[in-house]
């Protein structure tokens, strides 16, 4: 008796490689598809971004804020000067600009400028301190740099220092030596000048001058300071001034009826 074998038909095995020929070109297609939709979604999300960025530059200032102590620029003046010179709107201002305007303002030693979100500008300023006059005009803030300002009648209590250009940190030097050195007299600097030539000349509060040369600045002081205890004190008011530029000893200069008091007459510079 003959069997048959069962099984599928040859046609029906001969189709799946067909079939599997058509699955690449599918897959491909899917991959292409996804390929554009993943474009489009980064292309929407440029735009939305470019237009969000575009709005942050559209915002506007809100506040300008100033902190720190101020005693001499007004609140409003800082205010007024950011406002005057803001262009680009909250993110888009140039704060190194701003700060450069603000430090130009006569009082304004340094100044910081920042953004705080959403919308304000936070100022903060450090004042000049004066420590002198400078000349007739200006003053020197305690790095012994030179402002200038109109508003200087509450400072009339200070010293004057005087001398050529460059000159203002070796001067300072000189009058902080000085007025430590005299302190401990009762006696107090009002002016320290310098000349073209290197020669100092202090006033004290009683009127009394001092010309103490170019050379030898402590030890010329130191001898005041000696002749004064031991003799001027006790003389008061009358005496004028006292040269110092001498290798010893001292030239003292009295107030009416005019006296003048050589005690070396070897002169130094």
């Amino acid at each position: 008796m003959a069997v048959r074998r069962k099984g599928k038909p040859a046609a029906s095995r001969r189709q799946a490689p067909g079939l599997r020929a058509r699955l690449p070109g599918r897959a491909a297609v899917g991959r292409w598809f996804n390929g554009a939709l993943l474009l489009c979604a980064l292309a929407l999300v440029a735009v939305l971004a470019q237009r969000a960025w575009d709005g942050l530059l559209a915002r506007p200032v809100g506040r300008i804020a100033v902190a720190g102590k101020l005693e001499n620029v007004q609140r409003d003046e800082v205010r007024s000067v950011v406002a005057g010179v803001l262009d680009g709107g909250f993110v888009g201002a140039d704060l190194a600009a701003l700060r450069g305007h603000l430090e130009a303002l006569p009082w304004v030693y340094e100044a910081a400028v920042r953004r705080r979100w959403p919308d304000t500008l936070e100022i903060t300023v450090q004042e000049q301190l004066p420590i002198a006059h400078w000349g007739e005009e200006g003053f020197l803030n305690h790095e012994a740099e030179v402002f200038r300002t109109s508003a200087a009648s509450r400072w009339q209590g200070l010293p004057t220092l005087d001398g050529p250009p460059g000159s203002q940190e070796r001067l300072m030097d000189y009058y902080q030596r000085l007025r430590d050195m005299l302190a401990p007299a009762d006696l107090k600097v009002t002016a320290l000048r310098q000349d073209e030539r290197g020669q100092l000349e202090a006033r004290l509060a009683d009127g009394l001058r001092l010309r103490l040369g170019s050379e030898e600045f402590l030890l010329r002081v130191q001898r005041f300071i000696d002749l004064y205890r031991d003799d001027l004190q006790a003389r008061g008011p009358v005496v004028a001034s006292v040269d110092l530029r001498y290798a010893s000893g001292a030239a003292v200069t009295f107030h009416e009826p005019a006296q003048v008091a050589v005690v070396d007459p070897e002169r130094g510079q």
